[in-house]
């Protein structure tokens, strides 16, 4: 088992950390290469012109790989788990959590403190930072009723709902798990430290980025995908129409997940996102007998659960104005600025990825292969252009330009 932990070290686990470190190199990337060489071992050891005939790496990531030099950066990965008590495990790792597995782009990588076993039955909640007191307690007592059923509680440690919901399971020693946009000795907020703690001793505190690692707001689009993909449903609480809870719900039914929504009040501005989803076919939740209902009996892990309806249009009609979950403070009521001005002020990545598309769909394969870029930076990078209005998926995990 390629894990370390305070006993356990492998040669075959230093290469998969230093496939991680590889510029440019990302999940889809690694599994492409494993599909062709077998072990991240043979993938170094490969010569050139084989590692350049693999499509989804292109040749300037084949050089990164065989100009590889920072073997000192894997053994202080290493050393850094082994202090923290913290184990790394493969996507190939018995324990690696299976419904996960299955997912697009799933991360190959996953530093865990505490212990992911018993979570075959387990919700995500997700919601507003800035929640109301309702929306505190109904999470807290929704999260509390599920742990007590058996369920595991998966949310993001971020404040308002996500404390709450894993606050709700802790209150009665139920399983929760955070899984965080940064490395596992980066706590993020800060003021969730102590929470933290107790969750790894109750639970697992995750994340797929190495230690050290400063929760960027690149890095919550993709935190966003594990949290759903570990689950068999998301529930949102309190989110506004250009809520980041929004594309976790998304997210969640690309992979076949179940969502849910509790209503609000409809004179506030924090309820109006969870109302319109329960509109078009969300699950309304008023107790937690509405969420068991619908996530049993179980599938056998690692199986899709079915998709019950189109993806709904709040999902796919969020506007230039909207922020991500944990990415900004800032309110979002400025005038929509001009196409042309949106290009402006893209960054030298997204600027590429533009360039890269027309008004004809194309896979987030070639755009990964084109790019250099690795998968998870795609995929965050996508959503930000999407939610200024520059570009639009389509079927298939296809973009194109937006008209």
């Amino acid at each position: 088992m390629t894990t370390a932990t305070m006993t356990t070290i492998t040669d075959d686990l230093k290469y998969w950390l230093a496939l991680k470190l590889v510029e440019g190199l990302g999940n889809i990337g690694i599994k492409g290469l494993l599909q062709s060489f077998g072990t991240p071992e043979h993938v170094f050891k490969a010569p050139l012109h084989l590692l350049e005939t693999i499509p989804v790496i292109g040749p300037k990531t084949a050089r990164r790989i065989k100009d590889f030099k920072q073997w000192d950066h894997v053994d202080g990965e290493l050393e850094k788990a082994i202090r923290m008590n913290v184990s790394i495990l493969t996507c190939h790792d018995v324990l690696f959590p299976q419904r996960l597995r299955h997912i697009y782009d799933c991360p190959v990588l996953l530093y865990v403190k505490g212990e992911l076993r018993g979570l075959d039955v387990s919700v995500a909640v997700v919601g507003s930072r800035k929640a109301s007191a309702y929306g505190k307690y109904t999470t807290e007592r929704l999260c509390r009723e599920l742990a007590l059923s058996g369920v595991a509680i998966v949310s993001g440690m971020a404040k308002g709902i996500d404390t709450s919901a894993h606050r709700g399971a802790l209150s009665v020693k139920g399983k929760t798990v955070a899984v965080l946009g940064s490395g596992l000795d980066v706590i993020y907020p800060p003021e969730n430290e102590s929470l933290c703690h107790e969750i790894s001793e109750c639970g697992a505190v995750v994340s797929e980025y190495s230690f050290g690692t400063r929760p960027n707001a690149p890095n919550f689009p993709a935190r966003n995908r594990i949290i759903s993909g570990m689950s068999l449903g998301v529930v949102v609480v309190e989110a506004t129409e250009r809520s980041g809870s929004l594309i976790t719900a998304r997210i969640a039914l690309e992979q076949g997940r179940e969502v849910f929504a509790v209503p609000g009040s409809i004179d506030e501005a924090g309820s109006r996102g969870t109302n319109r989803l329960i509109k078009e076919g969300a699950k309304l939740v008023e107790n937690v007998e509405d969420i068991l209902a619908e996530i049993g009996p179980q599938t056998s892990p690692g199986e899709s659960m079915s998709v019950k309806a189109a993806l709904p249009a709040v999902l796919t009609d969020l506007s230039s104005d909207a922020h991500l979950d944990g990415l900004s403070d800032a309110p979002s009521n400025g005038p929509r600025r001009h196409r042309d001005a949106r290009h402006a002020i893209l960054g030298e990545k997204e600027q590429m990825l533009i360039n890269s598309l027309s008004f004809r769909p194309r896979p987030v394969d070639d755009l990964i292969a084109v790019t250099g870029m690795s998968a998870s930076e795609i995929l965050s990078l996508l959503l930000h252009l999407e939610l200024r209005g520059l570009i639009r998926q389509m079927p298939g995990k296809t973009y194109i330009l937006q008209e």
